[in-house]
């Protein structure tokens, strides 16, 4: 039996390789993921480990938002038994604009300024490769990596750019080496004094590592460290240090492994549907064939083994290919993101055990699973079918017990979804709406086949009338067997729920973006910045100065413990609804002095109105106390709450001084081209700040979104090319199972490209029903996830209903193309041999 599959496989190599194909692109996806972020993974912790080499203990700041570690404590650690060596850690962003002027964009890859150590007696000894070490302020040294990459040498005059500092005259002095690859990381260390003046409040250090003695564990150091601290610092092992830094890289990385295993799960999802269609017209169409080695002595088992032989064999080189084509995935898409500069680190490719045998048995197993129902009517066929003429097609079986289920179905996922549509926190509300759209998807698969007939019959009427009887033919082979058409049309729904879900969604996105801005922002330009460096609040400064220009008004994050709890807020300088509108449920918008505005959902949650006093805290900094002046309708530009500019600064470092955002309002009567030409013209000089209008504001976040929608719908357009291929394939082997019918008709007078138009309309049919279905439904589900967002934002709902119909004219089109090959195979049937064929 086993060569019995061998040479069946062998006897139909295209239906082989568009089977295999399905396979192929579905783990292709899966392991193109996991090579893609083991790769990156691995870069990443070899980076870790050669920077934190040497330390068994690190001392910083409990929360991002503290100052650091206080100067006066180095001497305290550097007493403590058991201590080798300590060195402070001087670091923070910055941007470098080379000496043509030009802002290096490192892309994804960090920026960043440190200090210069010479005696470094933790981990390895920078070593200068060219020219020499900072000696004064106003000389820096570059890693070699950004050296190369940028085109930068000693002897370059450069500028720096720091959030709350004047930019930085600096000359290139040397270039250092970095034992890593690094992407695109700029690491530009200046003079320790230098250093502590820009990246931190001169009070502090970023943090402090710590070396042991020999015969002294790590453990036992952190331990005698953390008895020395002072409350609002913390230790932490070398090893936490690094298991910390992996797993931030891990926690940015999993994005991307979500999307690509999601794809690659939603393509096999699709491929199953077409690896069983394919078995099923397999099996039916050996029925004489099957009858006979049943008839000669092959019991069922083994015909069934036979089969499931077929699937194996075809996951298991479809698996194979996958796996092959996962290495080039990833390569590719390392190559891709290289080329956009998101400044990733290079690095050989990782294919890890893990990979390959999830990869190959994942493909492998769903094949066999899809060809299951197949295997097993091939074994109950008997062998007194083999005595007939020919064979035929199985008339469809009832589907009374199918559509029962379905309806069953349907009613359940009806009701998750409502619940998830009336739930009140938006994690229950997505989590059941998510668990809906699973089971109504699963209904209208079970459904499928008499929703077919319910819609093919009036869609052929209406389009295939101007075809007369070919028209009518091609409706009437559309729902002959509705199992085959459901399970046809089925893998276009599932990618196209999905697309067109993903288009509600993006399109509502932009949609509330608008009417944000439309609603609360009444500035006239926006400052803002496109870097891991904020607006400087001297370039609000240098705006205000302007003629022209009315106020502007700067705005910042604020974190801070409230009530000992951890908060993120705004804070605010100047006038807030001259650049905005503020609706009020009571009080005042202003955040003069110490007054707080907080938002109404924020103030209902923890029961503060206004007169409620609460005190703003950050370790090592005196308390501020703020009175609830008034309370605004929930805005997402405001956030939870916001205090005046003064608190933030109370707060927050003065090296970290900077604004999200400026918003600049115009005098009355103001040339606002003439305002804008000078706005650019004094902040050019801060290299960082772009100049918008809220139009190109609004246009710039919402190219942020299309570029994602982009990626999302490249990678669903692979998974709606395998439903393609299903219809070619399901195509194909129809017309081999009519062959005599197709004799027939054409023995009785049907001409070739009559032949040919059946096919065509009859897949046509197929895939508009497909697409009208998976339309529907993604419109309903996109427009039900967008509702359990609005608590983020997502306010408005929008359906792209052009983007809808081009969804479905496309799929019409696709249908038609899908045909073009089996059409011609039917057309090309003759007529005499195909009627003499038992």
């Amino acid at each position: 039996m086993r060569t019995v599959a061998l040479r069946d496989l062998r006897s139909h190599k295209v239906r082989l390789a568009l089977t295999l194909i399905s396979v192929v692109l579905g783990t292709a996806f899966v392991a193109g993921s996991f090579v893609f972020t083991d790769t990156l993974k691995h870069s990443f912790d070899t980076i870790f480990a050669t920077s934190d080499k040497g330390i068994d203990t690190r001392v910083q700041a409990v929360h991002g938002y503290q100052a650091g570690v206080p100067t006066g404590l180095l001497g305290t650690l550097e007493k403590l038994p058991g201590v080798a060596a300590v060195q402070p850690r001087i670091e923070d962003d910055l941007v470098l604009v080379d000496e043509h002027g030009k802002r290096v964009d490192t892309g994804g890859a960090p920026s960043v300024g440190g200090a210069w150590q010479p005696r470094t007696r933790i981990g390895d000894p920078t070593r200068i490769v060219d020219g020499r070490a900072p000696a004064r302020t106003g000389e820096i040294v570059i890693n070699d990596g950004a050296a190369s990459k940028y085109h930068l040498r000693p002897g370059e005059h450069v500028k720096i750019v720091v959030p709350n500092a004047a930019v930085q005259a600096a000359t290139i002095v040397g270039v250092y080496h970095v034992s890593f690859d690094t992407g695109g990381y700029v690491g530009a260390l200046f003079s320790r004094a230098q250093a502590m003046s820009l990246f931190t409040d001169g009070r502090h250090y970023t943090a402090v590592d710590l070396a042991a003695r020999p015969g002294v564990s790590e453990q036992a150091l952190t331990a005698r460290v953390a008895a020395a601290l002072p409350t609002g610092l913390e230790a932490k092992t070398g090893t936490q240090v690094r298991d910390d830094d992996a797993q931030g890289v891990a926690n940015a990385l999993s994005f991307v492994t979500y999307i690509l295993l999601g794809f690659g799960i939603v393509a096999l999802l699709v491929g199953t549907f077409i690896i069983y269609n394919t078995f099923s017209m397999i099996v039916a169409q050996r029925q004489r064939e099957l009858a006979l080695l049943r008839a000669i002595g092959a019991g069922r088992k083994q015909v069934r083994r036979s089969v499931t032989s077929e699937a194996f064999l075809i996951g298991l080189v479809g698996s194979g290919l996958g796996l092959g084509g996962g290495i080039g995935l990833a390569f590719g898409l390392h190559a891709l993101l290289d080329s956009l500069n998101l400044g990733l680190p290079s690095g050989g490719l990782v294919l890890s055990t893990r990979t390959i045998l999830i990869s190959v048995l994942l493909g492998t197993v769903v094949t066999v699973l899809a060809a299951s129902a197949p295997a097993r009517r091939a074994g109950r066929t008997a062998p007194v079918a083999a005595m007939r003429e020919e064979f035929a097609t199985p008339t469809a079986a009832s589907l009374r017990r199918r559509t029962a289920l379905g309806v069953v179905v349907a009613v359940g996922g009806a009701a998750v979804t409502v619940a998830g549509a009336t739930a009140s926190k938006a994690s229950a509300a997505a989590s059941f709406t998510g668990l809906g759209l699973v089971a109504v998807c699963a209904a209208a698969m079970l459904l499928s086949p008499v929703l077919a007939r319910w819609l093919i019959v009036p869609l052929g009427r209406v389009i295939g009338r101007p075809f007369g009887p070919v028209g009518q033919l091609a409706r009437t082979n559309a729902v002959r067997n509705p199992r085959r058409t459901a399970a046809t049309a089925f893998a276009l729904t599932l990618g196209l729920v999905l697309v067109t879900g993903i288009a509600v969604i993006g399109s509502s996105m932009k949609a509330s973006i608008d009417k944000l801005f439309a609603d609360n922002v009444t500035a006239d330009y926006i400052l803002t910045t496109s870097t891991s460096v904020n607006v400087p609040p001297a370039a609000a400064v240098a705006a205000r100065h302007v003629p022209g220009v009315a106020s502007v008004t700067e705005i910042q994050t604020l974190r801070a413990s409230i009530d000992g709890k951890s908060r993120i807020g705004s804070s605010v300088d100047g006038p807030l609804t001259t650049v905005m509108r503020v609706p009020l449920d009571a009080g005042s918008s202003s955040t003069a002095g110490l007054r707080m505005i907080v938002s109404h959902k924020f103030a209902t949650d923890h029961d503060w109105t206004v007169g409620t006093r609460h005190t703003l805290s950050v370790p090592g900094v005196r308390p501020v106390t703020v009175t609830v002046g008034g309370i605004f309708k929930d805005d997402q530009l405001i956030g939870d709450w916001a205090v005046n500019g003064n608190v933030y600064r109370a707060l927050t470092p003065q090296n970290r001084w900077s604004d999200d955002v400026a918003l600049v309002h115009a005098s009355k009567g103001t040339d606002l081209e003439a305002l804008r030409a000078n706005l650019k013209r004094v902040t050019n000089d801060f290299y960082v700040v772009n100049v918008r209008n809220r139009t190109e504001y609004q246009g710039m976040i919402a190219s942020q979104i299309n570029g994602l929608l982009g990626l999302l719908y490249g990678l669903l357009g692979l998974a709606i090319v395998i439903a393609i291929l299903g219809i070619v394939n399901t195509q194909a082997l129809s017309v081999i199972e009519r062959r005599r019918e197709i004799g027939m008709l054409r023995a009785v007078g049907m001409h070739r490209a009559q032949v040919r138009r059946t096919v065509y309309l009859e897949s046509l049919f197929i895939a508009v029903f497909g697409a009208l279905l998976g339309v529907s439904l993604g419109v309903g589900f996109g427009a039900l996830f967008t509702r359990t967002l609005r608590g983020q934002g997502l306010g408005t709902l929008s359906i792209p209903w052009t983007q809808a119909g081009l969804f479905v004219g496309l799929a019409a089109v696709v249908g038609v193309l899908a045909a073009v090959w089996p059409g011609i195979r039917a057309a090309r049937t003759p007529a005499l041999t195909a009627i003499a064929t038992p």
